[in-house]
């Protein structure tokens, strides 16, 4: 192979830096303009906010910084789970008080009602609760003293909504302006075969002869070997279902068996705890769990002396007295958090392996840690600036994940960048966030840096097939425990009929009867796009959906439990749509975007395209990672839903349907029998 071409590494931060700018910018003024024209009901129909919330618990966390947990208010009716939503731990929120009272307050004050409450970041969401760390604003006033204990009480009903992330932003930049500073002789070997100033080094010969997942597959073993012997750069390709978490488990292991002290990093809480869990069962020791260690006891007392406090503060009604408890919290908050800093430093100095987000990798509590290896999970999620945040601290990075499914997004894609170029000999053409630090250094060493896993262990081989011939060069083997499951064979009573025996489904919907429909949710045609972007609905498909549904999930039917479906579809409006009916029928079923149910898998899925036109437009659609990850989260029954004439427009979907058509069951819904449903 040809040697790659040199990258000038201070050309390459300047235009991150100016990548970046050009997106927060974006990210800012979308938030500016959905705030300032969209009420609370429109924005959580867009997948941006949740309304009717109450604060059912507070807590002190990290930082003696205050977690709120909110619910679903149950007066609204609302007690099933929180609605469909695009909220992330990591996701930067307002918290503020639901209008309509929160109406009169903005007519009487100017002010947003969004910027009336408090900040926060989210640090977890389940299906009925979410919970959010308030951010500490210092001086406060007495009035928004008064405001943020009116919001905690638990006695208001709230609304959050998502907003820019200028916190993670900064440290990307302050990531690039560093690297960018750098002058040669501080480049590691790790740095110069990045940007190509080294070639590769050799792979070492790496034979583990005692392995502590005696269960991996021969390319699982192969992709661990590969990660112990690269010196500096090691890419592992996990298609989906191939158990590269698993894989990066056992490499981690054999990692800290050769005495190296390991950063183990990903770009969301989801990727980084998914490792914890996993890891647990060997017996590490984590920073992350000083909980339940001797150290964790010298903040303990005064946590829950914090949480007392602020117990306190929701029954006091003097101004004299909640005056003195503010001040008791502020100086036990300085207090908590000088015993946190030593916990935290006596535990990392003793910590071979440390988890964090790449955000959190630049945190206070790492900035004199170094590591002998970087391991970056879901590495072709995470925007190249944010892998550089882990990567600075160390001499090795294994990257683990797949470029072939969704990368990191990004609104600015399809905005120009503003003519305020530092200088155009400083910004490397054809360089944009899309690139991963994965795919760039797939392209510039070629396949010979990376392992791909190739068997996989989630779905039925007539599932796998179409994306293992188009996008994995037929490599991919189904198990053999997986090659033949079907609905019909789950570990409870199912009813053997066509729709439990059949892995691949597909309802095609040509015609005139299933129109699209172009949501609008704003007079404004700049925020309706902004909010719905290219987002459509389809009622026929929607009601079709729903009989297929109750054929599956319904006892007398099919007798599949809703817990092991799932609708996934690319557009938020649809979502909303198929929520109105399913959810309340089926409390189990669970309801997602395409994007959001990466990394995730059911027994059962049915894909609701969506798109029906004359014109044969697909949008976004089209994009053929999106669609990667739509046909691969089935593990038993793939039920595909769409316009066969529409979406033949696109070449992939174009070979997709040819493939459907041959190998699914193919059917051509009755539209008579869905409108008497």
């Amino acid at each position: 192979m040809e040697r790659a071409t040199v990258i000038d590494i201070p050309r390459f931060a300047s235009t991150q830096i100016h990548l970046l700018t050009h997106e927060l910018n974006v990210s800012l003024e979308e938030s500016r303009l959905y705030l300032s024209h969209s009420t609370p009901k429109v924005l959580q129909r867009a997948g941006l906010a949740l309304t009717n919330l109450v604060s059912v618990a507070q807590r002190t966390g990290l930082g003696g910084k205050t977690i709120i947990e909110l619910a679903p208010d149950a007066a609204t009716g609302d007690e099933d789970g929180l609605a469909a939503h695009s909220l992330r731990g990591g996701d930067i929120v307002a918290l503020a008080e639901q209008p309509a009272a929160a109406v009169a307050a903005r007519k009487a004050t100017g002010r947003d009602p969004a910027k009336a409450g408090a900040r926060g970041v989210v640090v977890k969401v389940t299906k009925t609760r979410v919970s959010v760390v308030v951010e500490e604003k210092e001086p406060l006033t007495s009035a928004e003293r008064q405001e943020n204990e009116g919001l905690f009480s638990g006695q208001r009903r709230l609304w959050l909504v998502k907003l820019a992330d200028e916190v993670t932003h900064k440290r990307m930049k302050e990531t690039m302006e560093r690297l960018g500073r750098m002058v040669e002789r501080e480049y590691s070997q790790l740095i110069k075969v990045t940007f190509a100033l080294n070639t590769l080094s050799p792979t070492d010969e790496v034979l583990v002869t005692e392995w502590f997942d005696t269960t991996l597959n021969q390319s699982q073993k192969e992709a661990v070997q590969f990660g112990l012997g690269r010196p500096d750069v090691a890419l592992i390709h996990g298609p989906p279902g191939t158990g590269k978490t698993h894989t990066l488990i056992e490499l981690i292991l054999q990692l800290l068996k050769r005495q190296l002290r390991v950063l183990v990093c990903g770009p969301s809480n989801i990727s980084v705890d998914n490792i914890m869990e996993r890891l647990a069962p060997h017996k590490i020791s984590f920073d992350v769990l000083a909980q339940s260690s001797d150290a964790a006891a010298i903040v303990r007392d005064v946590r829950q002396e914090m949480d007392s406090k602020q117990k306190a503060l929701l029954k006091v009604k003097s101004g004299k007295e909640r005056k003195q408890l503010y001040a008791e919290l502020k100086d036990l908050r300085k207090e908590y958090r000088t015993r946190e800093r030593t916990v935290v430093e006596r535990l990392l100095g003793n910590c071979r392996v440390v988890l964090t987000t790449l955000h959190g990798a630049g945190g206070y509590q790492l900035r004199a840690e170094k590591f002998d290896v970087v391991v970056i999970d879901e590495a072709s999620q995470a925007l190249e600036a944010q892998s550089w945040v882990a990567l600075l601290r160390a001499q090795k990075v294994i990257l683990a994940g797949d470029h072939l499914q969704l990368p990191p997004t990004i609104k600015s894609r399809n905005t120009k960048l503003k003519s305020t170029t530092p200088s155009s000999k400083d910004i490397m053409p054809g360089l944009t966030l899309e690139t991963t630090l994965f795919s760039r250094l797939l392209e510039l060493h070629g396949p010979g840096i990376k392992r791909m896993l190739t068997t996989q262990y989630r779905m039925n081989e007539n599932i796998m097939r179409f994306p293992s011939d188009t996008l994995y060069e037929s490599k991919l083997i189904a198990a053999e425990a997986v090659k033949g499951i079907l609905l019909r064979d789950l570990p409870y009573e199912v009813q053997e009929n066509e729709d439990t025996i059949e892995p691949l489904i597909f309802f095609d919907t040509q015609g005139d009867d299933f129109p699209e429909k172009n949501e609008e949710t704003s007079a404004d045609p700049k925020v309706s796009k902004l909010l719905v972007g290219e987002s459509r609905s389809n009622e026929m498909e929607a009601a079709l959906v729903k009989v297929h549904i109750e054929n599956l999930a319904s006892h007398i039917n099919s007798g599949v439990k809703a817990e092991d479906i799932a609708v996934i579809t690319p557009y938020n409006a649809q979502l909303t749509l198929l929520s109105h009916g399913l959810k309340d029928k089926f409390p189990g079923l669970e309801l997602g975007s395409i994007d959001g149910f990466q990394g995730r898998e059911k027994q059962a899925v049915v894909v609701s395209l969506v798109r029906s036109n004359p014109e044969r437009e697909v949008g976004f659609l089209g994009e053929k990672r999106r669609l990667n990850v739509a046909m691969t989260r089935a593990r038993r029954s793939l039920t595909v839903i769409g316009d066969s004439e529409t979406l033949r427009s696109n070449e992939f979907l174009r070979r997709w349907i040819d493939f459907l058509e041959e190998h699914a069951d193919l059917r051509y819904p009755c539209v008579s029998q869905l409108l008497a449903a």
